[in-house]
């Protein structure tokens, strides 16, 4: 790979394009090949039996590690600021094995009450069922997180800012909190990504990201990531990937790999679109409320600002006439597309309680709160006036 250290030193610009690579070129390549191969030779027994060992860090078999992987779980490893990665074939692959690496029966997460409805789901409903506990609360209160913690709680996850209301969490408080209580902090850092917010810096001991979103950046690909403070962390939760199965393709790691490259291009163009629109929309008669960090009437804008190096393009907000306007103004778009996930340079806009967050039972949402009459728009890198006109034009058809 290349000069890791050398790299850490550098902008975030420059650690996008350069991040990850191969130890030795094949034809003097720019681009990392895809290593599109389930196995690997070995040149002999003996080497075969010393990789096994792991007396040799030669390949094996894709599941366990493939060149293409590795060089995404590099860059994601320096842009983070972490000790190691690991790539996984989806986000929610990354959330559901990393908790798996920890959790026992009889222990207890204390988790943000408006995380992704799927991430919810798995520990609210699945993981119940092997008798691990979940207390969900509104972690932008350190507070509340406090009061949750049980003498069995091993994991705290917090997502922030949160899916989709757009709350924000202290990762410092609470990472302070975790050690002091001897628990993990996990954070979901989908919505900011490593351009805009780095958990590990601020004490958080593990991250985890859906690369589908922000890190590739083009609507094409599904992949996750998870990136660790130290490397006991790392290998306990590498061990349960190796079981459980949840790799990456190498043609999936090499699509995001090439997404990644221009990360901070579309972070910028989307985020000064999104600030643009934000107030725009607060300012119009036919919004009723709107939740942006960027905006100082958010409740914790000020945590952001601490913690955060821009404020993304992500926001949600509620129209005149309740979920029936939230209705008018989603049919009635015509550049905005709309559709589920987010991140991506085109522009997309959703309606959480009836699409994402839907199969969490209505008063757990509301209490969270999701309500029907919230809109989730991810803000894409189009022309601001083309996406002003947009919504202008969908808002005037509400009544």
């Amino acid at each position: 790979m290349k000069d890791h250290e050398r790299l850490r030193r550098m902008g975030k610009h420059t650690k996008a394009i350069h991040g990850g690579g191969l130890e030795k070129k094949v034809y003097g390549e720019i681009s990392v090949p895809i290593f599109q191969t389930s196995t690997f030779g070995f040149p002999s027994a003996a080497e075969g039996a010393a990789r096994f060992a792991g007396e040799s860090k030669g390949y094996i078999y894709t599941r366990l590690n493939n060149p293409t992987a590795n060089a995404l779980e590099e860059a994601m490893t320096l842009l983070e600021g972490g000790f190691a990665a690991i790539a996984s074939s989806t986000g929610m692959a990354a959330v559901t094995t990393t908790l798996l690496a920890f959790l026992s029966q009889g222990d207890h997460v204390v988790a943000t009450d408006s995380i992704y409805g799927a991430s919810r789901m798995a520990l609210q409903f699945e993981f119940a069922r092997f008798g691990v506990g979940a207390t969900f609360v509104d972690s932008s209160s350190t507070a509340n997180i406090e009061r949750a913690i049980g003498r069995n709680t091993k994991v705290i996850f917090l997502e922030t800012p949160t899916n989709p209301t757009m709350a924000v969490s202290d990762i410092r408080a609470a990472a302070e909190l975790a050690r002091a209580r001897g628990a993990i902090l996990v954070v979901d850092n989908t919505f900011a990504g490593p351009y805009l917010q780095r958990p590990l810096e601020l004490g958080a001991d593990i991250v985890v990201e859906s690369l589908t979103k922000f890190i590739n950046g083009h609507s094409d690909v599904l992949g996750g990531m998870v990136v660790t403070r130290n490397e006991e962390l790392h290998a306990q939760i590498k061990r349960m990937f190796t079981l459980f199965g949840g790799t990456i393709d190498p043609h999936q790691a090499w699509l995001i790999l090439r997404g990644l490259k221009t990360l901070p291009l579309r972070v910028e163009k989307a985020q000064d679109n999104a600030g643009r629109l934000a107030r725009f929309l607060r300012g119009h008669p036919k919004v009723t409320w709107l939740r942006y960090p960027g905006l100082p009437d958010h409740p914790q804008h000020e945590v952001a600002m601490r913690q955060m190096d821009g404020f993304g393009s992500m926001m949600s907000f509620g129209v005149k006439n309740g979920l029936e306007g939230g209705i008018t103004l989603m049919n009635a778009v015509r550049l905005i597309t709309l559709a589920v996930s987010l991140g991506g340079i085109d522009s997309l806009i959703e309606h959480p309680a009836s699409m994402t967050h839907a199969a969490i039972p209505r008063e757990e949402r509301e209490r969270a709160g999701i309500r029907d009459e919230l809109v989730r728009l991810s803000v894409g890198c189009e022309d601001f006036e083309d996406l002003r006109a947009d919504l202008e034009h969908a808002l005037s058809c509400i009544p």
